[in-house]
Formats: C-alpha cells, structure tokens, sequence
C-alpha cells in the first residue's frame, strides 16, 4: 500500500511540474510581445589549437558526436554520465549506481578500459588506475562533450583504442553573464550550481561551483539481512575557475585550476553496515598559446591531476549457520589509495604554404600512484611520446586526409602506432570517411602490481595491449526546407596480447603463482593473478544513425548499434552489449520560450561471469525519459525546469554479481543485479544574468 502511495504522490508531482512547464508559455503570451531575451548567442573566445582538434580530426574523417550545454541544461541531467548515456550514438553508459558512481562504457563494441575520458585535456582515467572515471564530474560545469569515435591514440596516447570523450568546461567570453541553478529530485537530493564569466582586467576568466547532495536509492535486487546499509548516498562539492590573458596579439596565457571534494557510499548486498569513498581531486593546467609566425601557431601546457581517496568499511559480523548479526568489525578505516599524474604537453600546428599542413607534438607523462586497499606499494612511471601528422584537403578535389604516426617510450615498453583517415564528397549532400590505424593499451597498475589475498596478484611481466581498428561510414543529408541527415558506419577492431585475470596454475608457467613470486606467502594464491592471453578479440559491427530538423521547431535523432565482440571461441565479451539504441525528440517554438524533450534507450542483453553460477544473462531494459522547461518571464532570465527520469519505471539492471549467503558453511551464493534509477521526478530553477 505504501508502494502505491508513494506512485500516487510522484504521480502528482510530477503532472503538475508539467502542467506548470507546458501551460506556462499561454500566461506569458498574454503578456504581450517577448522582449530582446538573454538567449542570444553567446561567443566564445580564445580557442587553442588542443581546443579546436577535434573538430579538425573530423574534417579529416574521424566521427564527432557533440553534446551541448543547452541539451544538458534543458533535460536536467544531473551528472557527465546522463548526457553520455541517453544522447551520444553509439556509445554505451551504464551507471553502477546511479549518478557519480563508476560506469561501464561501451563505443561500438569496445570494453570501457578502451576509452579515454578527459577535462580540458586533461585525461581522467589514470594510466595506472584505467577506471576512475567521471564519477564526480558535475554537469553544470560543462561546455560541451565531445566524442570521437575510433582509435585516436595518434594524439592521445594510451587507453584511446575504441575513442576519446572530452568534457569541456565553461568557454570564455567577452560579455559578463552566467547562470544560477538550484533544484532537488524524489531522492531526497539537492542540487545547487552557478558560473560567470566575462573580461576582468586585460583578460577573460570563467568561474564556477556546484554542491550535489543525495540519500540515494536501494542499489541492489537481492541482499542479505546482514546488509544494513540500502541506499547509495553521495555529496559532492566542486569548484573550479580558469583565466586567460593575451599578452601580445601573437602570445597568450591560459591557466585553469578544478577541485572537487566528495563522499560517495559503497554499500554491498551482505554484511556492510557502513562505507564510504572519499575523495579530494584536484586538475590544473597552464598554458602557452604562441601564434610564432602567420604559418607556425605552438601550444605548450603542463598539467597536474592529483586525485587521493580513503576508503572506510564496517562490517557486521554473523554466525555461522544462522546468519544472525553479532557484532561489527572495521575491515578498513581511512585506508588510502590514489595517483598524481602530471606532465607537459607541446603541440604545433604548421600550414607553411602548397597543400599540406603539418602537426607535431610531443608528451612527457609522469605517474605515481599507491593503494593500500590491493597492497601495491608507491609506484611511479615516465612516458616520452612523439607524434606527427601530415594533411591536407587542398591535394584532391573535395578530398581531405590526414597520415601520422606516434611512438611511445616507458620504462617497460616501447610502442608505435600509425593512424590514416579521409572523407571525400562526391556532392554536398552525399561524402564517404574512413579511420584507420593502431592503438595500445599499457597495463595498470593493479595488472602489474597488486598483492592481495582476498582478490589478485599482479604481473610485472604482462604486456601492453595492442589493437587495429578500421571505421568506414557513408553519410548524406537532403531537404531544404524540412532537413535530414544520416550515416551508416562500419567498424572493426582486433585486439592481441589481452589482458585478463587467470587462477593460479603450477602446470603452467606463465600462470605457477609460486615461480613468479617465490618469495611471497602461498596464501597469497589463492584467487589467481593477470596473464597476456592468447588469441584476438575481434570487434565487427556497424552504426546507424539519422537526424531531422523540420524547420518548426522539431528535432529528432534515432541511432542504432550492433557490435560482435568475440574473444576466442566465439563468445561476447562481458559485459559489453551485442545491440542497443536510442531515439530522442524535441520540440522548441521560435520565440525560445519553453521546450520539450523525450529520450528513449533500449538495450539488448549482456553477459557476465558471475561467481558459482557461470556466465548469466542480464540487460534488455528500455529506459524512458521526459522533460520540459519553460522561461517564466518575457526576458528569459528565470527558468524551470523539469525531468522524469526513468518514466515507465523499469527496473533493470546495470551490473549482475554473486554474493555468499548469510552464515554458510556450504559457500551457498545468491545472484545479486545492481539495479539502474527509479523512476525520478527532477526539478530546477535558474536564473540567468
């Protein structure tokens, strides 16, 4: 009954939130004409040339998905991993725990270890912890995210196999002006966020901050009555701000600083009473901008990403046999892990005249990283890549191309890799792309390091992955009046030298735990330790994706996905969805006024191996959403806004596991799924100025 009631009152809330959105635009009609609104364009300044690369990457046949900030803003996506899941063709996100948590992430086919996240680019997920993600990136923050779809290791290096997501914060302007968010959902979250921007003194400087509170929802379809802690809670405090200055015409300055402090809860499905993750981040970069000469423009940045965490863990303690709770035990108090990563990072562009151009760059990459919870004591490691493009899209009528290479130095490993990529337009409503090349993918510090009981052992001796990827797509738009545009793409990637966790075997010596370490405890074998793999994982599949703009304020997008990803033998990677697709609508009048927007994602069915019950099959969920937004006076300066999240309230689940059954004496498990969103009425309130 209770159940019921509570739909009854999130019903009502949430058909008066858009009662409210939609009818509002009829009381401001009568109002009279709208007057000269703060929605005009606003132009953003001092672009660099690491700023504008991907753009440039896709004149030359790479594919590039945008998300915008006013598609952020207008369907009230709380985090970076919301746009990414519900807007981007392609591109697979499913959250393990609903917003700031770790996500698993697929672009046409790939694992989520194959991609490389960004801010400012700066990258996100360390060389030697490949998953910290964007698990504490604000929206609010962002500009734009951009997606590049294809190995790009080129000029991003290691990790960049299957793509690069970039979020980009707040762009500079001339103009002052900024925005103000405060707003809350039926979690019992709250949400405050606000920036500006504009020119002080002889430069330009963006501000912002953002606080995110949550008591979360139950994370889990199946737990113990050991299990006391339910809901995943969070709070997340952000604050960045950035400023540039030119000094001559030809010479600027560009320093940016982020920090984040957050406490994110760690709940599991037996025997937690308490944890929590807390994390303190810090990114900041400073940056040269010389225009040498009218055909030589040089970027130089240093970069620092520092990102520290303790880890906090109460057990409750059970009876053999009976399960019944006895007592507590901390299993972990402040227990420390985190990296540094900081390095420099040159990049020249050179169009000395005739038909090609030229960019060079090198980077100089200096890790450390340390982590008391899998025992891998203080760890550090330099890289020295050089890389080199040649392009042009004067040589061949209506052609562009682009040819470089790269080579990578560590102190375990040397790699090269080349990438090429065209497009050509046989009209201007028809062109054909392609993307091919090499990547790597150097291991972490968890596969060469870790020494730990209860899970693995790492492998000084395990290799890097290296991977070849070919993308080919054909596209076109048409219409004069009412506009479409679409693209299919074709995709493959192979992968060698995979790396993945094996039991520890005497019989083999690439895998006799007891000849690779011969000086640590045999107790210490018992789960097992990560291997090279033989074989290929071969990636085969295509995208489909269309747009329509019918000139009236309707706009629509519809992509479609499907990805074989097979290691030897033949089955799909875990993890990885075979197929999934999304449609998303909206629909704004010309007076900007008020807007509706509706996404739908479908996802096929995924795999995992899960622990005393082999390989399972989770996914197929169609996840809903709906919002609307409307200005509440003829400046459009106050808006509110609303998103249902999850508006047919499937329960489905983002990630399936095992755990033991309170008190066995027989190791007696149970399957566990965590479980996506509820369903979720947001609202918001802005001003902007």
């Amino acid at each position: 009954m209770s159940r019921l009631i509570n739909y009854r009152g999130l019903l009502i809330r949430t058909a008066s939130a858009m009662v409210l959105c939609v009818a509002a635009p009829a009381a401001l009609a009568q109002a009279g004409p709208a007057a000269e609104t703060s929605r005009d364009v606003v132009t953003i300044v001092g672009q660099t040339i690491e700023e504008t690369l991907p753009q440039e990457l896709e004149k030359y046949g790479s594919d590039l998905e945008v998300v915008t900030s006013a598609e952020i803003r207008n369907q009230g996506f709380v985090d970076a991993q919301q746009a990414l899941q519900m807007k981007v063709p392609g591109l697979f996100v499913a959250p393990r725990g609903g917003p700031f948590a770790y996500m698993d992430i697929s672009l046409q086919g790939s694992r989520t270890q194959d991609m490389l996240l960004l801010v400012d680019g700066v990258r996100i997920n360390n060389r030697l912890y490949s998953g910290t993600m964007s698990d504490t990136l604000p929206a609010s923050m962002i500009e734009r995210i951009e997606v590049l779809k294809g190995g790009q290791g080129l000029f991003y290096g290691t990790q960049a196999a299957a793509g690069v997501i970039n979020m980009v914060t707040r762009g500079y302007t001339d103009d002052f002006n900024g925005l103000v968010t405060v707003g809350g959902d039926t979690n019992d979250s709250i949400h405050v966020d606000g920036y500006a921007r504009g020119k002080a003194g002889p430069g330009n400087y963006v501000v912002y901050a953002s606080q995110d509170k949550s008591n979360g929802h139950d994370l889990y379809d199946a737990r113990q009555p050991s299990s006391s802690d339910t809901d995943r809670s969070y709070d997340i405090w952000s604050a960045g701000g950035k400023y540039r200055i030119e000094l001559t015409e030809n010479l600027a300055i560009d320093a940016r600083y982020q920090h984040t402090d957050a406490r994110l809860d760690n709940p599991n499905a037996t025997l937690v009473a308490f944890s929590k993750n807390e994390r303190d981040e810090d990114i900041a970069s400073l940056g040269v901008d010389f225009q040498a000469t009218e055909w030589a423009q040089l970027l130089v940045k240093g970069y620092w990403h520092d990102w520290d965490s303790t880890y906090t863990t109460i057990r409750n303690t059970v009876q053999p046999g009976t399960g019944v709770i006895t007592g507590q035990t901390i299993s972990d108090l402040n227990t420390y892990w985190g990296f540094e990563d900081k390095g420099i990072n040159a990049l020249a562009k050179l169009t000395p005249g005739g038909p090609f151009e030229y960019v060079v760059g090198y980077d100089f990459q200096q890790y450390s990283g340390k982590d008391d919870v899998l025992l891998i004591a203080e760890q550090e490691e330099e890289v020295n890549a050089f890389f080199g493009q040649v392009r042009s899209d004067e040589l061949i009528e209506n052609a562009s191309f682009a040819v470089g290479v790269r080579h990578n130095e560590t102190s375990g490993s040397s790699k090269t890799i080349w990438n090429a990529s065209a497009r050509y337009d046989f009209t201007p409503g028809l062109y054909a792309q392609a993307n091919a090349g090499t990547s790597f993918l150097l291991p972490t510090a968890e596969q060469l390091y870790a020494i730990d009981p209860f899970s693995t052992l790492g492998n000084p001796n395990v290799e890097a992955e290296e991977a070849e990827n070919f993308n080919i797509g054909l596209g076109g738009e048409f219409g004069a009046g009412p506009f479409f545009a679409w693209q299919a793409t074709y995709f493959t990637r192979d992968i060698d030298n995979r790396i993945q966790f094996a039991d520890c075997d005497p019989s083999d010596p690439a895998t006799d735990c007891a000849t690779l370490y011969p000086d640590l405890d045999p107790s210490y074998f018992n789960e097992g330790l990560y291997i090279n793999l033989p074989g290929t994982v071969e990636v085969r599949g295509f995208e489909l994706s269309g747009t329509a703009d019918l000139r009236n304020g309707f706009t629509a997008i519809a992509s479609y996905t499907d990805a074989k990803s097979n290691v030897e033998g033949g089955a799909q990677l875990v993890r990885v969805p075979r197929s999934y697709g999304k449609v998303g609508a909206s629909y704004e009048p010309e007076s900007g006024s008020w807007g509706v927007d509706a996404n739908v994602l479908w996802v096929g069915k995924l795999e995992n191996t899960v622990a005393g019950f082999g390989r399972l099959e989770y996914g197929d969920y169609v996840v809903a959403d709906l919002a609307a937004h409307v200005f509440l006076d003829t400046d459009q300066k106050h808006k509110l806004t609303a998103r249902v999240e999850n508006l047919l309230d499937e329960e489905y689940r983002t990630a399936l596991g095992s755990a033991l059954v309170d008190g066995t004496l027989t190791s007696q498990r149970f399957q566990v799924g965590t479980l996506g969103v509820p369903r979720t009425l947001h609202i918001s309130y802005s001003y902007g100025f």
